[in-house]
C-alpha cells in the first residue's frame, strides 16, 4: 500500500478536502492525522492490535507502539 501526506493549513476545510480526495479513482480510503495530536496515532496503532494478536505479530505491535510513543 502507498501512502499519500498533505499538509494542510489551521483554516482549511479538512472534511471537504476529505470527501474531495475521496472521489478520486483509486483512492480507498483518508485518514485525518494529527501531528500535533500523538494520541490519534496511538489510538490507531491500538485499533489494530486484534489483528496483530491473532496472527502472533507481536513483535510489530510492540515497535509500534514504542515508536509513537518516542516521536517528538
Amino acid at each position: 500500500m502507498k501512502y499519500l501526506k498533505i499538509n494542510i493549513e489551521k483554516t482549511a476545510d479538512i472534511e471537504a478536502l476529505k470527501n474531495a480526495v475521496l472521489q478520486m479513482k483509486g483512492v480507498d480510503s483518508v485518514e485525518i492525522i494529527d501531528d500535533e495530536n500523538p494520541e490519534s496515532e496511538l489510538k490507531k496503532a491500538f485499533a489494530k492490535t486484534k489483528e496483530q494478536f491473532k496472527k502472533g505479530d507481536y513483535e510489530t505491535l510492540v515497535n509500534d507502539i514504542f515508536d509513537i510513543l518516542t516521536k517528538k
